[in-house]
């Protein structure tokens, strides 16, 4: 639904509450977003070669810190974040309720807030060329390799993608990175069908998480895992 965000609030304990933005086409001006990032964030920012990818990490980042301002009310230049041995952002100690995932690809960025519960999603724009088997073999576990070459031709790219965020979606929200080995798990990645952890090397893995396709704009796939169920609320972040 579309939203007019303001100091709004942790969701409860049984909600992830999630938004979706196309950063080209911000109703707040890029600078004023520029402005509420840290110095590291800035840095990080000129470390990128193309303008194109400077002015959507500026977005992305800018419209995190204001989504994080109307839920803990503090101001957006204000909030600091800390990172994980795996680079997982969190606000600093003493806002450790608040959890929180940012994702972004091409003009699209995704985010994710929930209260006490880890989360994590991942949004890609779905590229036919990058979807080839060569990079589903390294990446993917020989069940959903398989899974995606029984697909017919013109699913494979969107299967493909599929199975890339929803495996993504949860080593985020697990916050281990790679550490966690991509193919002792499998997920579901044919076109229609639900989103769902399939198999895990720790099985009691399979009743902990929560994992959910979303609904994204057209040329996008995307994906959230919740730690513990919980119902999923979709905001269009529209008019920030």
């Amino acid at each position: 639904m579309d939203l007019q965000i303001d100091n709004i609030g942790l969701p409860p304990d049984n909600e992830v509450h999630v938004w979706c933005a196309k950063v080209n086409r911000l109703a707040r001006p890029l600078e004023a977003l520029r402005g509420v990032l840290s110095e590291d964030e800035l840095r990080r920012t000129a470390k990128l070669h193309f303008r194109r990818d400077r002015d959507r990490f500026v977005a992305a980042r800018g419209l995190l810190r204001i989504l994080l301002q109307c839920y803990t009310g503090v101001d957006a230049a204000a909030l600091r974040f800390c990172y994980n041995e795996f680079g997982k952002p969190a606000l600093t100690p003493g806002r450790n309720d608040v959890r929180f995932s940012i994702s972004h690809s091409h003009d699209a960025a995704l985010f994710a807030v929930a209260k006490g519960s880890n989360v994590g999603v991942d949004i890609e724009r779905i590229r036919p060329r990058f979807a080839n088997e060569q990079i589903a073999e390294k990446f993917f576990s020989e069940s959903e390799v398989k899974a995606l070459r029984a697909l017919p031709a013109e699913l494979q790219p969107e299967g493909f993608f599929n199975c890339w965020t929803r495996k993504e979606a949860y080593i985020k929200a697990r916050g281990e990175g790679l550490s966690l080995p991509l193919r002792d798990f499998d997920v579901s990645l044919k076109p229609g069908e639900p989103a769902r952890l399939l198999r895990h090397a720790q099985p009691p893995e399979l009743a902990r998480w929560t994992l959910q396709a979303l609904s994204v704009p057209a040329g996008y796939v995307a994906a959230i895992a919740v730690e513990n169920k919980g119902r999923i609320v979709r905001w269009q972040m529209s008019e920030l």
